[in-house]
């Protein structure tokens, strides 16, 4: 029987396969645990697999109130972390946004076959909107508009993805088919591929994890600060007294160690909190030191890098200069089909 689409549920050999994937992640803080499941160790597992296009998006993180001082040591320091966390630059193709201002251009075309009630729908506006109300500024509003040029400047047939960028993804595939409808086929119909962890939840268990809410563990702390911001995370609501029999399917400390915890100790934790055998005390504790054992060489890694930032700077300009080779050709053949041309 053949595989299924997780979008469609039909059989995924009506659909092109997915050869080159790209994806994105803002300079905008400290990387953070979420950062690292929910996209970069996904990315890295992707390497082997596809042609893989990764990117430092500086001109998404301008569309709130950021210190432009700040933002070269952000932008290198993001691509630094990747690298350490596995993004090899010569397995995979790493640069920053701003290096390929063409894709500006061709978000501009995108923008003209985008319509207004389209963008209006996109949560992650609302959102953001509410975050930043002294900062509800227009390319906020198109935000999505120039991912959709990001994905589509090199022809990108497949996206990773949280959930929180699905609907954005397909409001790409949407830009894709309303161009092609207008001025000829031209553009993939990327595809999602969802991380195997899409949504990560804060220490307040509240919200996805964000710097910004002060619910993250940077993959810069230490191990005494990663215990520390574990001992008080939040478990399962439900569950007031060690005595109490508790429910891990509801408990976010419980879904980190999924993530980082041998699968023996995860049976053990499931069936012993169930039955009041564990405590959240010593839960939290195996979770702090099986995320320490990963963490750790991550971070002797991303200090091995700070010293040679040259090195990390050269990677950067080699996948620039090959994506905007890409970008140039997809404006030559946009430009084409939409008559902007002077000669006939």
């Amino acid at each position: 029987m053949a595989e299924q689409d997780t979008e469609t549920g039909k059989d995924k050999e009506s659909k092109p396969a997915v050869t080159r994937i790209y994806s994105g992640i803002q300079p905008t803080g400290e990387i953070h645990i979420g950062n690292y499941l929910g996209a970069l160790s996904n990315w890295v597992r992707l390497i082997p697999q596809y042609d893989c296009i990764y990117c430092v998006v500086d001109y998404h993180a301008i569309t709130i109130e950021y210190d432009p001082a700040e933002m070269p040591h952000a932008i290198l320091d993001t691509a630094l972390m990747g690298m350490a966390c596995g993004l090899d630059p010569e397995k995979c193709t790493l640069f920053v946004q701003s290096d390929v201002p063409e894709t500006t251009e061709l978000a501009w075309v995108f923008n003209t076959v985008t319509s207004m009630g389209a963008l209006e729908r996109m949560t992650q506006f609302k959102d953001k909107s509410s975050q930043h109300q002294q900062n509800i500024n227009a390319g906020l509003f198109t935000y999505p508009v120039l991912q959709a040029a990001d994905v589509l400047g090199p022809k990108a047939n497949g996206v990773p993805v949280g959930d929180d960028q699905s609907q954005h993804l397909e409001l790409t595939r949407e830009i894709a088919r309303r161009f092609n409808h207008q001025y000829g086929d031209t553009f993939p119909e990327a595809r999602t591929l969802y991380s195997p962890a899409p949504r990560i939840m804060g220490l307040d268990g509240q919200h996805k994890m964000s710097k910004s809410r002060g619910n993250d563990i940077s993959m810069k702390d230490e191990p005494d600060a990663i215990r520390k911001k574990l001992s008080t995370a939040f478990t399962d609501p439900d569950r007031k007294r060690r005595t109490d029999p508790g429910n891990p399917d509801v408990c976010n400390i419980f879904s980190l160690h999924n993530s980082f915890s041998p699968e023996d100790q995860i049976e053990m934790i499931n069936t012993e909190c169930r039955s009041a055998g564990i405590g959240c005390v010593d839960c939290k504790k195996m979770l702090a030191e099986n995320m320490i054992a990963e963490i750790e060489p991550i971070q002797s890694r991303y200090h091995d890098l700070v010293v040679h930032p040259d090195e990390a700077r050269d990677a950067l300009k080699s996948g620039a200069s090959r994506i905007k080779s890409m970008v140039i050709e997809t404006l030559d053949e946009v430009r084409s089909r939409l008559g902007l041309r002077t000669t006939v």
